[in-house]
């Protein structure tokens, strides 16, 4: 199921087996020949339909369907019957229906997985069951060549918390986006990817307490056992498809970055949440920074929530600005400040309270802050922290609505020509600033992008400004980062492979040719993007010494071109030692 547009393929499966097979199920697309050699004959109806017939049946069905998790009800069903026909029919309606089958609609189809449930669609690896976990493992991927893994332990699912086993909806919507961003947005071959919850417990309540909920129910596990589960785990990945990509989804605060540092140095290892987050974010600011004729260097960063996404953005920002303008990293932290719940973090707040480890490098001296107005608390809030640094970048990662008020969205705008104002909380409901807002309020010279959908702003030329929805923005590079790491086989997923990443596409910025254009590209153009993205890491990792291949950076772009799939049914054989 490669790009040939006639492949041919030997497959062991016949009549029942075979229509039950996602992998090789045609349904009515079966031609008359491969129905009397599979045994088909009598199974379907006379008629042979074109996949253009399939699409169209299939959509007006999707169609039929009066909500959004209905629609996503019917895909999932569909994908669990036929991956040509799901993947064809999303790559027609990319725009409409990836929202259904990731965020925000398959948040609500997590939360009621066990309600939803009709057949396994992954991998259930278990904390009370880990003693057959090897075994259970090989029995699932036996015979399988896998390129792919997502998994999630389901603390902090999509903004609605701990899910449980629920979260293997999450590692699959990530497996699906890989699928479809590399050239119907992704190309990686579904039969090569795995999807894996780790089932670890849960803390929600409302799960502990329902009877038909399907997974373990126990208080989540954490500590030394935990890690010792998730070791156990990372080891089998590591012995068994060492050239694999392991992609962590949705992991709590406590965990994510955790695990990335301990494991990013002996295996490919990449944190969507961390560093796809930051990549994608970096990119805008790339952009924003290329229209305003800068450099990362010459910003000053205010970051408004230092959780696990506003921290992997700091870093992901810190790291380019070290390797891109050749900066030290100790002269590249000052540029950073960064305030949560409790106010600026200064060296008074991180004594006194909980400070990460990944924070610290970030944290100002009180000295900076002498004689600058203070809440009742004594902690230093947004607004004079705009007045003091006069930042030419803030963004917001809080879940905080209405956090950069008018008067500090004005604060910022007076302190420089185009402030670059990103808003990256979401649902909408908790974004920081309405975008319109902050363009009437800066009479539309701010640089925008969100973490939620939003209509365009009208800048003052009469001109619709359409700000770059970050979400969607993310499914421009996190396929692409993959691809490329897997292309190269790369044995780590290095911060320089992710910065190459996000230069790429920061260089196909339309703002770049229109400054009141989006920062980043349409997400109807994610497909060449991503190919574009995946073809500049696979060559930083050959740059780099990193690389499992023995082609050359001039080579990349060919070997990519013969590693995508697309939704193609091409002609079967039979054969009893075939594929199955």
């Amino acid at each position: 199921m490669m790009t040939d547009q006639n492949p041919q393929f030997r497959v062991a499966l016949r009549g029942a087996a075979l229509l039950s097979s996602p992998r090789f199920n045609k349904g009515m697309g079966f031609t008359l020949e491969e129905r009397k050699a599979f045994g088909l004959v009598g199974r379907l109806p006379c008629k042979v339909n074109t996949i253009d017939e399939q699409c169209k049946r299939a959509y007006d069905q999707y169609l039929s369907r009066g909500t959004p998790i209905q629609k996503n009800s019917f895909l999932q069903s569909l994908k669990d019957q036929n991956w040509v026909l799901y993947y064809s029919l999303i790559s027609r309606h990319l725009r409409e229906m990836v929202p259904i089958i990731y965020t925000p609609t398959e948040a609500e189809a997590i939360s009621q997985y066990s309600h939803l449930f009709r057949r396994s669609e992954g991998m259930y690896l278990t904390l009370k069951d880990q003693d057959s976990m090897e075994d259970d493992f090989l029995e699932q991927t036996k015979g399988q060549d896998i390129d792919l893994i997502v998994c999630s332990d389901a603390e902090a699912i999509l903004g609605i918390g701990d899910q449980g086993v629920g979260g293997i909806g999450i590692s699959t919507a990530k497996s699906v986006i890989y699928t479809l961003f590399k050239r119907l947005i992704g190309g990686m071959d579904p039969s090569k990817s795995l999807s894996v919850t780790l089932d670890v417990g849960t803390n929600n309540p409302d799960l502990l307490n329902d009877e038909l909920y399907v997974g373990w129910n126990h208080e989540r596990v954490r500590g030394e056992e935990y890690d010792q589960f998730m070791d156990k785990f990372v080891q089998l990945v590591r012995k068994h498809f060492p050239h694999s990509l392991l992609h962590f989804e949705d992991f709590g605060v406590t965990n994510a970055q955790r695990l990335l540092q301990r494991y990013r140095t002996t295996h490919a290892v990449f944190n969507d949440d961390i560093q796809g987050t930051g990549a994608v974010t970096l990119s805008c600011v790339m952009a924003a920074v290329g229209v305003t004729k800068t450099t990362l260097a010459a910003q000053r960063y205010i970051v408004f929530g230092a959780g696990s996404a506003g921290m992997g953005i700091t870093h992901q920002l810190r790291d380019a600005i070290v390797q891109l303008n050749d900066v030290d990293e100790s002269e590249a932290n000052k540029l950073f400040y960064l305030i949560d719940k409790d106010g600026l973090i200064t060296d008074g707040l991180a004594a006194s309270t909980s400070v990460r480890d990944e924070v610290h490098p970030f944290v100002r001296p009180d000295t900076e802050w002498e004689g600058v107005q203070r809440d009742e608390g004594g902690k230093v809030r947004l607004l004079e922290v705009v007045k003091r640094v006069k930042p030419t970048i803030l963004i917001g990662c809080s879940t905080h609505a209405g956090a950069f008020t008018e008067d500090i969205v004005k604060a910022m705008a007076a302190g420089c020509e185009r402030p670059i104002i990103l808003p990256l909380s979401n649902p909408s409901a908790l974004v920081e600033v309405d975008p319109k807002d902050a363009n009437d309020w800066t009479k539309g010279k701010a640089l925008l992008a969100t973490g939620s959908p939003f209509p365009p702003a009208r800048t003052p030329s009469g001109k619709d400004y359409v700000t770059t929805y970050v979400w969607f923005a993310d499914a421009l590079i996190y396929p692409g980062l993959g691809f490329g790491a897997i292309l190269a086989k790369s044995r780590h997923m290095t911060d320089a492979m992710i910065i190459a990443g996000a230069q790429r596409l920061a260089s196909l910025s339309p703002a770049l040719s229109d400054p009141d254009d989006a920062l980043l590209p349409d997400f109807a153009d994610a497909p060449k993007v991503n190919f574009e993205v995946g073809v500049a890491v696979a060559e930083q990792a050959i740059l780099e010494g990193n690389a499992g291949v023995n082609w050359t950076k001039d080579q990349v772009r060919e070997e990519a071109s013969k590693k995508l799939w697309a939704p193609i049914y091409g002609e079967y054989a039979y054969d009893e030692q075939g594929a199955r």
